[in-house]
């Protein structure tokens, strides 16, 4: 074998010219700016240096800080680094679709999808509100309160996710259902998502236009609506695998919940005359949005056929058979009430009116309601 076949190739390292050895070959051109001669002084920058251009849009992410104005809301956002579970470790192999029937299988998969159009849309929603707390340069606290959040309802997502495949495998709407309920169930869930793309869109307009307490206001009452969901889900459900779902989901709303109380601490009593009518006004509209699974749509948002409600009353019935834990309406509309209720002590000291909301039987004020400007998340 040949000596070039068996001895590494050594490659020479560059070499790099002194400025001597710069000068001598350029003579007496001007120097690149990357070699120098000698250290600058900063005396001498100092004396040459221009001012940066002012960043003029009203929302961008730039300049950057990182000021804690709330401690505790960094002291949470700590605490929810590791939420302790993960939906891909849930027990999903106990869960025996095969000793169903079709219809119920259908029906414990629609009211995953119901509950997507609300947990689904949570990762988009908050992400949302995640860059506009950098657009419009919110305290660190808050944005990572905002991707604590987002994160959290990618695993809630998750969870609507692998439960209607391994239900309706190709579901929520991608699959050819075998009765007569199971198309009822797919036609009730096109109309969901029709009204959830509204929502979207209103939700889209509507968050540049309001400063993060009005912000954090709605999403205060989407969180409390939803901790009470998922606690008597969780207690009502006998399927193991959507038991222990619904255990970390809650324990994570709640979270979320502590997040909303301890800004709005800081920032009600701050709040001008203008901002808790806004406030109020968002109050009713997160009623009329969240009631879509917390109660039954009203008529004041939701676009939905007149086959709807019964469709979906149909199906909760063959959700309970195999101890899927939806409550009945008269349990949802109190546990709404009892939600609400909890909600309206917070704020009202802080001299925040709240709607009235008659179709759960609580007084308040009258208040108009602006699909434009909806912002409430679950």
């Amino acid at each position: 074998m040949k000596k070039s076949q068996t001895q590494a190739r050594v490659i020479e390292p560059p070499t790099i010219p002194s400025p001597e050895d710069v000068h001598k070959r350029i003579g007496k051109h001007i120097l690149p700016p990357n070699v120098l001669d000698k250290m600058p002084d900063p005396e001498e920058l100092i004396l040459r240096s221009e001012i940066a251009p002012i960043i003029k849009d009203r929302l961008n992410l730039f300049p950057f800080d990182w000021r804690v104005e709330t401690p505790r809301l960094m002291q949470i956002y700590e605490d929810s680094r590791n939420p302790g579970w993960s939906p891909s470790q849930l027990p999903w192999d106990t869960l025996d679709v095969d000793s169903m029937t079709l219809d119920q299988r259908y029906a414990v998969s629609y009211w995953f999808a119901l509950l997507s159009v609300f947990d689904a849309s949570g990762p988009a929603v908050f992400a949302r509100a995640m860059i506009h707390a950098y657009e419009t340069h919110e305290e660190d606290a808050i944005r990572k309160c905002f991707f604590s959040v987002a994160r959290d309802e990618m695993n809630h997502e998750e969870v609507c996710g692998r439960a209607i495949t391994l239900l309706t495998p190709n579901g929520p709407l991608n699959h050819d259902p075998q009765t007569t309920l199971g198309k009822l169930a797919r036609n009730n869930i096109q109309w969901l998502y029709h009204n959830g793309a509204r929502y979207w869109n209103g939700y889209k307009k509507a968050v540049e236009h309001y400063p993060m307490a009005i912000l954090f206001s709605s999403f205060l009452f989407g969180e409390v609506a939803s901790s009470t969901l998922f606690h008597s889900m969780y207690e009502s459900t006998t399927i193991p695998v959507f038991k222990e779902a619904f255990k970390n989901i809650g324990r994570d709303e709640g979270r979320h919940l502590s997040f909303c109380l301890a800004l709005l601490k800081e920032m009600m009593p701050k709040l001008s005359e203008e901002e808790k009518d806004t406030i109020t006004k968002q109050f009713r509209a997160g009623f009329i949005f969240l009631s879509g699974i917390l109660f039954e749509p009203p008529a004041e948002f939701w676009d939905l056929p007149a086959t709807f409600i019964p469709t979906q009353r149909l199906l909760e019935e063959k959700a309970r058979e195999v101890g899927f834990g939806v409550l009945s309406l008269e349990q949802r509309k109190a546990n709404w009430r009892t939600a609400v209720v909890r909600l309206k002590t917070i704020v009202e000291p802080h001299g925040i009116k709240f709607p009235a909301l008659p179709e759960i039987d609580v007084d308040g004020e009258s208040v108009d309601f602006d699909i434009d400007k909806i912002i409430p998340i679950f």
